[in-house]
């Protein structure tokens, strides 16, 4: 089997309207009702149906901020996408990880409740072969391995078609609920409950009080998890703009339709002679099919175990199908490592990110002690990640406007209460489940751990390729990007504006072109000072330039006895981002000077260009990129080649040089390397190539005959280290095609 990975392409969209909104029912109805119905009666009594209905509410506002970000960006990953357009690349793997969290503890829950529900199954066929249900039928371990091998199944049937085990279990428990809710009204029209008996059956209706009716929406917040996964696989969605947003609240509606009335009847009708609350605190986990039988006779029971076991495997099946494209989206961004971003080439199925998450999946399930747990620990996470769309709707709105396609409506009302309503209730939860916020929190630090040592340095890297291939996800960030680029001598002009006009698009970016006029030595009244009128000439014939270039710079004269000592203010005192500094040539004395004090003493990025005066970037069509075994430089070099890709295409060479005598495994392991630079930073314009050779310099001088530009990275470890080192001075000294040297700020 051969595996491929495509950051560029999107997924083969498959999902018309009635399969996405498949994807919504089959994780939404019925697995979460019947494994935590329960519970909720349970906690706050017959208030349980009140507690739905508030979830319901909230899901149904967060739906309208999905919709939005769905059909804005429709694209697989869910809320990690979102967050990864409009949030920095750290605080997007965050929210990735909190949600591919999220469906896996979701698919735990609906593993063990296939378990629960199977079991009551097994038990009553044992006795119909005249023998009593063994002990162990019930215990722990084989509740286990019931939920093990429903994780392995679907992990398969996923592995190998992306429809997976079909609609059909989707299909026969909606038919199962629709024939549970026509029974009980046919029971209700026969054998109406007298209002005495109703009055009973409601009263009290919140057992447990308010705390407990809010404890109870935590717990089965869950049960109306799944309108998400539409958006988690946004990209396989056929028409996405129109279908996505009617998928997700179409799915919403019919889970509301089904549960709303199904509780009701249940309080109406389903445990005479006892409060709820008792009947359903006796075996929370199998409360609905005891209740349907208590209206219905065994018909009842065993609808409701059909049910479950169908529910809860449709809903496995959906969340095992999302949490693996949440691992797929973010291993084609390297905030997790990119193996598990391959695609299976003869079945066309992400089978690492299936894999992965089915290992996480039963590592979790090993851990969770019961169903409760698993409910409490997945509305927690889902609550978090669910107030984190609201956010990011709202932050979108407010840095790029409306949206053409779906529009939340009462705007920012509705992300305003949606947030609100899923923090706080979140921070109950959390409150009130001490387990479930401490798993959380040991999950963050895990990922936190992993981010920093193994991901941050290659996810960087091609976050900042990205962003500079797509400008306006610098927009969406909400940065507004200065570039300084100081003035000295007018034949250099028009070069400094081509490269500032390729790094800083005038959409979403700004430069500041300054020029520093030292103070005359003696001022005459009325009269100009000549350093100020060549200051002004110099700036407008930039200015001039910079127009023609469909460039709009701001423009500086700063006066100061020391050039470099201005330049340095003027880039903290704007807070400059980067810095652009052009040379028609680079002499030691200038490198290991005042530059080298420069790039010091400022915390700015820095393009320092060597080139002709009449040097036109775009004639830059081939590249050489000298690069060691570090990776210090590789976002501020991954934000420059994608810029240069915008000018026209290119082709980029990473050469590593090494010793002659470096072993084959040595040399094998640094090709490796180098090939993943080269596809984080240039994806498809590059070439690694491993040399071996003696003398390093020589290697790159006789390499840059044959190249339009070099781009070298400087030291820049702390602001002690000499960035310009000799191998840098060297180079600089014997090359004469344009050179580019790099400088990423701590």
């Amino acid at each position: 089997m051969t595996e491929r990975i495509d950051n560029h392409t999107s997924d083969k969209r498959t999902l018309g309207l009635w399969g996405a909104t498949g994807v919504g029912v089959g994780a939404i109805v019925g697995g979460g009702i019947l494994a935590l119905a329960g519970v909720a009666f349970a906690t706050t009594g017959p208030g349980a149906t009140l507690a739905f209905g508030l979830n319901g509410f909230i899901a149904f506002l967060t739906a309208l901020s999905f919709s939005e970000l769905a059909a804005r960006f429709p694209e697989s990953g869910g809320t990690y996408t979102y967050a990864r357009k409009v949030l920095n690349v750290q605080a997007a793997f965050g929210v990735g990880w909190v949600v591919w969290f999220a469906s896996v503890v979701a698919a735990v829950l609906y593993a063990l409740g296939f378990a629960t529900f199977l079991v009551p199954v097994l038990e009553s066929l044992s006795r119909a072969l005249g023998s009593a249900p063994p002990e162990w039928l019930s215990g722990r371990p084989f509740i286990l391995a019931l939920s093990l091998g429903a994780v392995v199944f679907y992990s398969w049937m996923l592995s190998r078609t992306a429809a997976g085990g079909g609609p059909w279990a989707t299909i026969g428990k909606v038919v199962v609920f629709c024939l549970l809710l026509a029974g009980g009204a046919y029971v209700m029209a026969v054998r109406p409950p007298s209002s005495a008996e109703l009055t009973a059956s409601f009263t009290p209706f919140l057992s447990g009080g308010w705390k407990g009716l809010i404890q109870a929406m935590g717990y089965s917040f869950i049960a109306l998890q799944g309108f998400d996964l539409i958006a988690a696989v946004g990209g396989e969605v056929r028409s996405p703009q129109r279908n996505i947003p009617r998928s997700m609240l179409l799915s919403l509606g019919i889970a509301l339709v089904i549960y709303i009335p199904l509780l009701l009847l249940i309080v109406a009708i389903g445990s005479p002679g006892q409060p709820i609350a008792n009947a359903a605190g006796d075996n929370p986990e199998i409360f609905v099919a005891l209740a349907a039988e208590s209206f219905l006779g065994p018909t009842g029971y065993w609808l409701i175990l059909i049910a479950g076991v169908l529910s809860m495997l449709s809903a496995l099946e959906a969340n095992l199908f999302a949490a693996s494209r949440f691992a797929q989206t973010m291993a084609r961004d390297r905030t997790l490592s990119p193996r598990f971003g391959g695609i299976s080439a003869s079945h066309g199925t992400p089978v690492p990110a299936i894999l992965l998450t089915g290992v996480v999946v039963t590592m979790v399930l090993l851990a969770l002690p019961d169903v409760a747990a698993a409910g409490a620990m997945s509305s927690l996470i889902f609550l978090a990640s669910f107030a984190l769309a609201h956010l990011v709707v709202w932050l979108v709105r407010a840095r790029v406007g409306e949206s053409e396609t779906f529009r939340t409506p009462a705007f920012p009302l509705i992300p305003l209460v949606g947030g609100t309503a899923c923090i706080g209730l979140a921070v109950f939860q959390a409150l009130a489940v001490p387990e479930a916020g401490v798993l959380a929190a040991a999950w963050l630090l895990i990922g936190a751990v992993l981010f920093i040592t193994r991901f941050k340095l290659r996810a960087s890297a091609v976050d900042a390729a990205e962003e500079a291939r797509n400008p306006q996800l610098v927009k969406l960030r909400g940065r507004k990007p200065l570039v300084l680029a100081p003035i000295a001598n007018p034949a250099s002009t028009e070069t400094l504006v081509g490269v500032a006009n390729a790094i800083a698009p005038r959409a979403v970016a700004s430069v500041l072109l300054l020029s520093v006029v030292r103070p005359p030595k003696e001022w005459v009244s009325g009269e100009q000072p000549r350093e100020l009128k060549d200051a002004q000439s110099i700036l407008g014939g930039a200015l001039s330039t910079a127009f023609a270039a469909n460039l709009a710079p701001q423009a500086l004269v700063s006066v100061g006895d020391d050039p470099w000592s201005e330049i340095a203010r003027v880039a903290r005192r704007y807070q400059c981002e980067s810095m652009l500094l052009g040379f028609g040539h680079l002499g030691e004395s200038l490198l290991t000077g005042p530059l080298e004090q420069l790039i010091n003493g400022v915390d700015s990025d820095f393009v320092i260009l060597r080139a002709p005066s009449n040097w036109d970037i775009s004639a830059a069509t081939k590249i050489l990129a000298p690069v060691g075994g570090r990776r210090d430089q590789s976002s501020i070099r991954a934000r420059l080649v994608g810029h240069l890709c915008r000018e026209g295409e290119i082709e980029v060479t990473y050469l590593r040089v090494m010793p002659p005598d470096t072993p084959v495994a040595a040399q094998t392991r640094a090709r490796r390397s180098l090939q993943q630079l080269a596809e984080d930073e240039a994806p498809g314009e590059n070439r690694a190539e491993v040399a071996l050779s003696g003398d390093v310099i020589d290697e790159v001088v006789k390499r840059a005959t044959d190249c339009d530009l070099i781009v070298l990275g400087l030291q820049r470890l702390d602001k002690r280290q000499k960035p310009f080192g000799g191998m840098v001075l060297e180079i600089a000294s014997r090359t004469e095609c344009p050179l580019m040297m790099i400088s990423q700020r701590d």
